[in-house]
C-alpha cells in the first residue's frame, strides 16, 4: 500500500497524500487508530487532522464514521469550470514568464510520458507533474496555491478520464501544444490550449460516468 511522502511528518499531510496517492478512495472509511498505527503518530494529531479535512470537504459524516468525500455531478462541474479558468490563466502567464529552462523541461516531460499512453494511472500521476510544472511556470504563488486546492478536489473522483480510449494519445497531443504554445510566448494561444485540454478531459469524464450509470442502470 501507498505510505506517505519523504518529507511528510505531520498526520495532515500524511492522510493528505495518502488520499490523493490513491490508498483511500471516495467512500472508504477513515479510523482514528488505524490510521494512528500506519503513520505511527498518536491518535490527537490524526483526530486534529480528520475535523481539518472535514472542514475543508475532504472527508464526510456516515453516521459516526468519517469517510473520504466523493463528488457528484455538479460538484465536479463546477471544478471543472474553476480549473479551467485557472489552468488557462497558469498557461498565459507562463507563456510570459517561463525561463527557457521551464519550457525544456515540460517538454521533454510531454516527450517522456509517450511512453505512458497504455498505463492510463501511471500517465495520470505524469499528467498531474506536468500540469504542477506549469502552474510554476507561471511564476504566481497566489495562482498556484488556488490550483494546488483544485487538485485536492480532483483527487476525490475515482476514475481518471485518462483511461478512456484513446484518451491518453490525444491528451499527449494536447499537452504538445500548450507547450508549443507557451514555447513561442503566445499568451492568448496557451490559454486557449490549455482550457480547450481542460474541456475535453471533462467530456470524457462525463462520457465515463454515463456509461457508469447505464452498465448500474
Amino acid at each position: 500500500m501507498t505510505g506517505p511522502k519523504p518529507g511528510n511528518t505531520d498526520a495532515y499531510s500524511m492522510i493528505l497524500d495518502a488520499i490523493d496517492g490513491g490508498t483511500y478512495r471516495p467512500g472508504d472509511r477513515l479510523v482514528e487508530s488505524e490510521l494512528a498505527e500506519r503513520f505511527s503518530v498518536s491518535r490527537t494529531p490524526i483526530r486534529e487532522a480528520l475535523q481539518r479535512l472535514e472542514t475543508q470537504s475532504l472527508l464526510a459524516r456516515q453516521g459516526r464514521s468519517l469517510i473520504v468525500a466523493s463528488l457528484d455531478h455538479n460538484q465536479t462541474a463546477e471544478l471543472y469550470v474553476v480549473r479551467g479558468e485557472l489552468e488557462g490563466l497558469a498557461a498565459r502567464l507562463a507563456a510570459r514568464h517561463a525561463t527557457a529552462e521551464e519550457v525544456r523541461v515540460l517538454r521533454e516531460m510531454v516527450e517522456a510520458d509517450d511512453a505512458l499512453i497504455e498505463q492510463p494511472h501511471a500517465l495520470s500521476r505524469s499528467n498531474r507533474r506536468f500540469h504542477k510544472q506549469v502552474h510554476l511556470a507561471s511564476h504566481n504563488r497566489y495562482l498556484v496555491q488556488q490550483l494546488d486546492l483544485v487538485y485536492r478536489s480532483m483527487a476525490l473522483m475515482a476514475t481518471t478520464s485518462l483511461a478512456a480510449e484513446g484518451r491518453g494519445e490525444i491528451a499527449q497531443a494536447e499537452h504538445a501544444k500548450i507547450v508549443a504554445m507557451i514555447e513561442a510566448r503566445d499568451e492568448d494561444g496557451a490559454d486557449a490550449a490549455l482550457r480547450e485540454h481542460i474541456s475535453v478531459a471533462f467530456v470524457t469524464r462525463l462520457k465515463q460516468e454515463a456509461a457508469r450509470l447505464e452498465r448500474e442502470g
